[in-house]
């Protein structure tokens, strides 16, 4: 069967964790896995471009038996070849691509044309849910406790705070109930108008950031992915209604569907200095209701 020559359809924006496809290519690679493509996945692949919430694990089932998926990755083709996870060169969407999610399976692999059900854990995926519900939410507190800390003015937030977490970012990694997120602070932020003073006391901001999360999460508050089509390329967006309006912020991951999920989300702020600048280090940690 030749390689796909359409992206592949998610449901794990929805909240899917199980759903059943149609093998269109398997493909064995080095490290003794085998790269399962189907028509249509609830498996959510870890991003090549932004790696910030790993895979989901699972199994996958069919007429072959049963395999250990050990996690999906971002595929792309072209010109009659699968560039998989961080062999892809491109953005997912780049026009002349088909991108599809890869399953990278530990076992016996299907054969093409099959039937297979794919089946999420549905621990990990919760799990995962609230630690990237948790980031998002955390990144717009931790903007809000640095809103007079700027002298000149920025591009804005969802919540029209001073951006500095979409400025700052680094490094954002996703993990169960909670993330790490690293920020530099160098001469580019300090022109931009962010005053380093700001963050001469660490434990008043992130007294400010947890007041907010804790009045976010005591009010609750729905929450939802929006996308223009059920194809991995289609631009997601999160979109939470918090006390002061909705908020919605390009996100590619998955998410709780309400705030009241949550026992609570605090925040706790380190920072050191690397090569004359800042580096700030934000941990988050959910706890669940």
């Amino acid at each position: 069967m030749a390689l796909p020559s359409h992206d592949t359809l998610v449901s794990y924006p929805d909240g899917a964790t199980v759903s059943t496809g149609t093998v269109l290519h398997v493909e064995p690679l080095d490290d003794g896995l085998s790269a399962v493509i189907l028509d249509t996945t609830a498996f959510h692949p870890v991003d090549t471009a932004w790696p910030d919430q790993p895979s989901d694990r699972g199994v996958l089932r069919g007429p072959s038996g049963e395999a250990r998926i050990e996690r999906a990755v971002m595929g792309g083709i072209r010109d009659g070849a699968l560039h998989l996870g961080r062999e892809l060169p491109v953005r997912t969407g780049t026009e002349g691509w088909t991108f599809v999610v890869a399953h990278l399976v530990d076992g016996a692999a299907p054969a093409e044309g099959e039937s297979v059900e794919v089946v999420a854990d549905a621990e990990l995926r919760a799990a995962l849910c609230a630690g990237h519900t948790a980031c998002h939410l955390a990144s717009l507190a931790l903007d809000g406790a640095l809103a007079d800390s700027w002298t000149k003015e920025t591009p804005r937030d969802a919540l029209g705070h001073p951006a500095f977490d979409q400025l700052a970012i680094v490094t954002s990694r996703i993990h169960e109930h909670g993330s790490i997120d690293t920020y530099r602070i160098g001469k580019s932020l300090r022109r931009k108008g962010f005053a380093p003073a700001g963050l001469d006391d660490l434990d008043a901001v992130a007294a400010r950031a947890n007041a907010l999360l804790a009045d976010w999460v005591s009010r609750g508050g729905r929450v939802r992915i929006e996308r223009d089509h059920d194809a991995i390329t289609a631009r997601r967006t999160w979109v939470c209604a918090l006390p002061d309006g909705e908020v919605r912020i390009p996100c590619g991951g998955t998410h709780v569907d309400d705030l009241s999920a949550f026992a609570g989300i605090e925040v706790v702020l380190e920072r050191s200095d690397v090569d004359g600048a800042i580096e700030l280090l934000m941990t988050t940690t959910a706890r669940m209701a």
